[in-house]
């Protein structure tokens, strides 16, 4: 018996230590010399779960549960069910994990309030955030909030300030929204949290940065995160967690390869844990094998990230774009903007793309449209990753329609912020079309600087497609009247006295797209019908090169 009572006592300490895998061998051989009691059982779960034994955890808080119940404490079985409800959630296992939240509903219902109940509310959170009812998120999360302060649980008081702090966000309340998430933040870095909670707010606050493409605050508090889960023993779930952001962070600074062993790592690490993290880790996948020119194994991840509940977009929509199949891309992005109508943020991204999208496609009026919203969203938000997205979309969309004067001062600025927030892809991608407005008003000798520029930072990246089309790009910055490569492409053929419908089929197009691409080209040209069109297509040598 003094044998057993020591290993308990050496396995509290290693609890209170967080050594958590001295904690569960502690607790797993005092329990095989008696029962224990229901304390150490949560603490011995508590133990498995940092562990990343999400099945022993579960197991243990069961049969605790149970212990509770039997004992007559709701409020501690009440705690009980709702980490085993946590568990389940965070597999994807929605029907089970609701059936044990019901359970921790029904024990609460007439028990006087107290912490169980702010923990059952913060749970209620988690899942109504992305659900598009801020106002009923704020309403709740004051109620955490409130319930902390009056039973002195820092971590309640905490939650509460998140899950405000987020919503406001959403609603575009920055100054207040961005208050309190810095509460969240001072509360995890005092240490007065439980490290459970600590790292949910942490991957919470990762998650809002990322959100609203705010680079320098993503890569800062990726950074803390990073050493915070550092300073643990195994800490399986966050670890995983923190990847994803840190893949991320990576991916904008240029380090393509790291980021993408890093989102494997999350693939591999949360695949039995925690589905969305899992999912994510695959989006994220495709995203770096996109870039690197990987259309295939792009595809793969992409599909495998949908098949675990993440919509894949706009990630599937311009690799769409990639493979040459730009009617499907603009399909894909146009349905992706429908089905999100509730959140500004979430579209951001979604309008970014469109905006390529639609340019290649010929489809100025779409273009223009989901620039003006991506602006009025980088202008709401005011963060620094939007607003360089913005400039360089509006910088395109003026581009796109022959107005380079107006495009190249937004340009310069868009590649100006890209290059402070550290983020060489995207400031290499603005040069092109600076190339292409410096040679629309003559400029050919800074065209080829840009051009240049650009294929350096391609070809270090591994940006294959980019580099490899650079070449044609060149081809396209000395085309007259502002014409793009593929407008050059379709005046060739009209030159030729091809039809529209032949025009389509030539260039894998649909007719509707040949018209708009036309219908551009006049705009451009000053020109009213085909037989201008063509005699300006003979005059500037297009016919020869295209026909």
């Amino acid at each position: 018996m003094e044998d057993a009572a020591g290993a308990l006592d050496a396995a509290r300490d290693a609890y209170r230590r967080h050594d958590w895998a001295a904690a569960r061998d502690g607790f797993g051989a005092a329990r095989a010399a008696g029962e224990l009691a229901a304390a150490d059982l949560d603490a011995l779960a508590d133990a498995a779960w940092w562990l990343g034994d999400f099945d022993q955890a579960s197991a243990v808080l069961e049969e605790a549960y149970r212990r509770h119940l039997d004992e007559g404490r709701p409020g501690p079985a009440a705690m009980a069910a709702i980490g085993v409800a946590v568990n389940h959630l965070l597999r994807g296992d929605g029907v089970v994990g609701s059936g044990w939240v019901g359970r921790a509903q029904r024990l609460l219902r007439d028990q006087p309030e107290h912490t169980e109940h702010g923990y059952l509310l913060y749970l209620e959170l988690e899942g109504a955030l992305g659900g598009g009812e801020a106002d009923a998120v704020v309403a709740t999360a004051g109620r955490v909030r409130e319930i902390g302060r009056r039973h002195a649980d820092p971590n309640l008081v905490a939650g509460g300030d998140l899950f405000e702090g987020r919503a406001l966000v959403k609603q575009g309340r920055m100054a207040e929204g961005m208050a309190l998430l810095d509460e969240a933040m001072l509360a995890v870095l005092s240490g007065e949290l439980d490290p459970g909670w600590a790292g949910n707010i942490y991957c919470h606050l990762m998650a809002a940065f990322h959100e609203l493409a705010d680079v320098r605050r993503a890569a800062e508090w990726t950074e803390a995160t990073s050493r915070w889960v550092a300073g643990l023993p195994p800490a399986v779930l966050f670890t995983g967690i923190c990847r994803v952001h840190r893949s991320q962070v990576l991916e904008r600074r240029g380090d393509w390869a790291e980021a993408e062993r890093e989102a494997a790592l999350v693939c591999r690490d949360l695949a039995d844990l925690h589905v969305a993290g899992a999912a994510e880790g695959h989006y994220q996948l495709g995203e770096i094998r996109r870039l690197r020119g990987d259309l295939a194994g792009a595809e793969a991840a992409y599909r495998h990230a949908h098949e675990l509940g993440r919509d894949p977009q706009p990630g599937l929509a311009l690799l769409r774009l990639a493979q040459g199949r730009t009617a499907t891309a603009s399909a894909s992005i146009r349905a992706a903007l429908t089905a999100v109508t509730h959140d500004r943020l979430g579209r951001a991204r979604l309008c970014a793309a469109q905006v390529e999208i639609a340019l290649a496609d010929g489809d100025a009026e779409t273009a223009g449209r989901a620039c003006d919203e991506l602006t009025r969203t980088a202008s709401t938000y005011g963060s620094s990753g939007l607003e360089a997205a913005a400039l360089q979309a509006r910088g395109a969309v003026c581009l796109a329609g022959g107005r380079a004067e107006a495009a190249l001062p937004t340009l310069r600025a868009a590649c100006r912020r890209w290059r402070e927030l550290d983020a060489p892809y995207d400031a290499a991608r603005v040069r092109l079309l600076l190339a292409v407005a410096y040679q629309a008003l003559g400029d050919a000798d800074a065209a080829a600087r840009e051009l240049d520029a650009a294929e350096v930072v391609f070809v270090r990246l591994g940006a294959t497609l980019d580099a490899g089309g650079i070449a044609a790009r060149r081809g396209r910055a000395a085309l007259p009247g502002g014409l793009t490569g593929r407008e050059a492409e379709v005046l060739a053929l009209v030159a030729a006295g091809r039809s529209n419908r032949e025009i389509a089929a030539s260039l894998v197009l649909s007719p509707k797209t040949v018209a708009r691409h036309l219908s551009n080209i006049f705009a451009k040209l000053g020109v009213s019908s085909r037989t201008q069109a063509a005699a300006y297509a003979f005059e500037h040598g297009l016919a020869t090169e295209r026909g």
